[in-house]
């Protein structure tokens, strides 16, 4: 038995303690209002309750900073509105049954609402009543619903563009996956709030019309039931009745009122890191020139003949003395305490300074993006950059350093890899790039220019052209994801520059940790440290991960013997990592779509090339040349027309030697041998490459 009750009461706690429990009980209770009589006392705390519930609603629209940090109000609001309606039923039972008692008949807070707040006159509560309704159903519903219909529409419309921002933002590196997906839940919840905002604006309009029939239906049931049935004079029953009607009306329309100004508030707010009264305190009273003007402008009004001058004049000076205090915190001076460094003690300093690996030169009016204090976040965009290559390629790239060089244009920047700019681009600070591949035609307005990173035509805009932009679905991205995004490329592009023999010892170390053993028998005792770095570099040039260091060290280790030819080794290494370099190259249907290459051209490079002990080398006739370049350029074009990258593949005692002929026109066509492609992989022929 004391184990049952202790069940008993372990499960009764555990209702009380869920949210979902405790709604499910007050949504049911809320049911039971409406068929069960209630006493007076009872409507009385109920009624209370739901006037402090709605003043608890509007104020936490007030202090959230932005609408979905109350993403459940439209169910709230549902719930709030069937409350009040519920209380409408027992309160209008209660008024047709006991009427004929007097004005306490339905409790004392709907008789203060009728006589004190009101003074007693049902005409003057009538018309008090009538104004809620219309300022409640008028103005405030409607404006409302209004919004959150524009609201809803606008959301969907640019949850394309939002959602390509943040596949763009990921493919940079510039956020994980844990906040890809964040971001697109979040998107997905604000789509579903204003959609809910919109329908649940509906059931505030419908109470301000169920009020009113209420109102009517109590008061000429009350006549009828006072005459007819208890026999009261018609003077008596009219004041009974409708006294407690208007008080009944009063005291559902005034939560009702607090609910929609709530419904407002929330709907027409903007996302930001304050509350409402932090942004009204900000932008208000942020500009007391303004406040001192109207002090002014009521100053006037007072001395009009006529005017009632004692309000102006107080409401002026008090004006008057709000803005001289706005104008005395503006003009004083911002104190600051800067801390002087201690004179560092004399060093002898290098004549000839280290070359950096990698660099990035800005102008002085890009320095915001660069200094975290002012908001800047280029630097922590470079360090999501260096985790992401070093996941995709297997090398961490060397430190970026940025500096700013005075020669530059103020919103020029350039990139540099061992003290050699490679380019140079430019960048507004305090604008967003939009990529236009389409000319969106006058609806964007900006500054047209070329996306440095891929040469797209591209749009500077404006924070508010950048709203219109997302909304037509466009891509759009701040500056230092322009930076970034350039500089992703230029390292994809000289990689293998950047892995030098500190860096491949590095690599080396890290993987002794995990095969020690592996490290010690074959590097460099079998493996020639140059020639490991060789065969790394040309791997990365053409974009094939190094992740996988032991099987390219295995590999080596087993042909290094016969061959210091490192264009050889890379064609072994390839082909113990065919899986990986296929699968960068697979369609939709897990096959590799490619050119071939006709026997013809595959003997000419053949008969073309030239070994020697640690390099081959290819000279082929000029004319022959220029039929091969310009039947690879068309078939870039078929490829590119298709939407598909190209891929050209041949036998693999020349696949080397063309990639080396085709990278000088075309660095981003992949050359592949038969061998490297993966077994259960099918290769779709679109082409062949010929010379004729």
């Amino acid at each position: 038995m004391a184990m049952g009750i202790a069940v008993k009461r372990s499960y009764l706690s555990e209702i009380a303690g869920s949210g979902t429990a405790f709604m499910a009980l007050f949504v049911l209770g809320i049911l039971i209002v409406m068929v069960i009589p209630l006493p007076t006392w009872l409507l009385d705390l109920l009624l209370s309750m739901s006037i402090v519930i709605s003043m608890v609603i509007l104020l936490m629209s007030m202090y959230v900073s932005r609408p979905l940090d109350f993403s459940v109000f439209p169910s709230v609001l549902l719930t709030v509105t069937l409350l009040r309606l519920s209380l409408n039923i027992a309160s209008t039972r209660l008024i047709l049954l006991h009427g004929s008692e007097g004005t306490g008949a339905a409790g004392q807070v709907i008789k203060a609402f009728g006589t004190f707040v009101v003074g007693g006159n049902y005409v003057v509560g009538f018309i008090v009543f009538c104004v809620l309704v219309v300022i409640n159903f008028v103005v405030i519903t409607k404006g409302a619903t209004r919004v959150a219909e524009v609201a809803a529409r606008f959301t969907l419309d640019a949850m394309p563009g939002k959602q390509m921002s943040i596949d763009a933002d990921l493919n940079a590196g510039l956020i994980t996956d844990a906040e890809a997906r964040r971001r697109r839940q979040e998107i997905e919840h604000e789509a579903n709030f204003y959609g809910a905002m919109d329908g649940a604006s509906k059931f505030v309009r419908g109470d301000a019309i169920a009020a009113i029939v209420i109102l009517l239906v109590n008061i000429v049931g009350g006549l009828i039931i006072g005459v007819l049935q208890q026999g009261m004079p018609l003077a008596d029953a009219a004041r009974n009745y409708t006294l407690l009607t208007i008080g009944d009306g009063l005291v559902t329309q005034v939560p009702a009122l607090i609910v929609s100004t709530a419904a407002g508030i929330l709907v027409t707010r903007t996302a930001g890191e304050n509350d409402l009264g932090e942004q009204l305190g900000t932008q208000v009273f942020g500009q007391p020139k303004a406040v001192a003007i109207s002090a002014i402008i009521l100053f006037a009004f007072g001395l009009i003949p006529g005017m009632p001058k004692t309000a102006f004049m107080v409401v002026a000076f008090v004006t008057a003395f709000l803005a001289w205090n706005l104008l005395r915190r503006e003009r004083q001076p911002k104190e600051k305490v800067t801390e002087v460094p201690a004179a560092p003690a004399a060093e002898a300093q290098p004549l000839v300074s280290a070359v950096d690996p990698l660099g990035i030169e800005v102008g002085y009016g890009l320095i915001p993006l660069v200094d975290a204090s002012q908001g800047g976040e280029l630097l922590h965009r470079i360090k999501a950059l260096r985790k992401q290559m070093a996941a995709e390629m297997g090398f961490i790239l060397p430190a970026v350093h940025i500096r700013d060089n005075l020669q530059l244009k103020p919103n020029e920047y350039s990139v540099l890899i061992k003290g050699v700019e490679i380019t140079r681009g430019e960048i507004l600070v305090g604008y967003h790039l939009v990529i236009a591949p389409e000319d969106p035609g006058p609806e964007i307005k900006g500054i047209r220019t070329k996306e440095p990173a891929f040469g797209l035509p591209a749009i500077w805009v404006s924070d508010d052209e950048m709203e219109k932009a997302q909304a037509m679905g466009l891509v759009v991205v701040d500056a230092a994801t322009v930076i970034t995004t350039h500089l992703t490329e230029l390292v994809k592009n000289n990689i293998d520059e950047l892995l030098g023999r500190m860096e491949v010892q590095s690599l080396l170390d890290n993987l002794a940790q995990v095969y020690p053993k592996l490290v010690e028998d074959l590097v460099p005792k079998v493996v020639p440290i140059n020639v490991l770095q060789k065969v790394l570099q040309r791997l990365l040039r053409e974009r094939v991960s190094i992740r996988d260091l032991v099987t390219i060290i295995e590999t080596l280790a087993d042909y290094v013997g016969m061959t210091k030819n490192a264009d050889i080794l890379v064609g072994y290494v390839r082909q113990a990592l065919g899986r990986s370099i296929t699968r960068q190259y697979l369609d939709e249907t897990g096959n590799v779509t490619a050119f071939m290459v006709s026997p013809d051209v595959e003997d000419t490079i053949a008969r073309s090339v030239q070994h020697s002990e640690y390099e081959s080398f290819i000279s082929l006739d000029p004319p022959f040349l220029n039929r091969l370049i310009t039947n690879i350029r068309n078939a870039v074009t078929a490829a590119t027309s298709r939407g598909i990258q190209t891929v050209i593949v041949t036998s693999p005692h020349i696949r080397t030697h063309l990639r080396k002929v085709v990278e000088r026109f075309f660095p981003n066509v992949a050359v592949l041998a038969h061998t490297e492609i993966a077994r259960d992989v099918n290769i779709m022929t679109i082409g062949m490459i010929e010379a004729k």
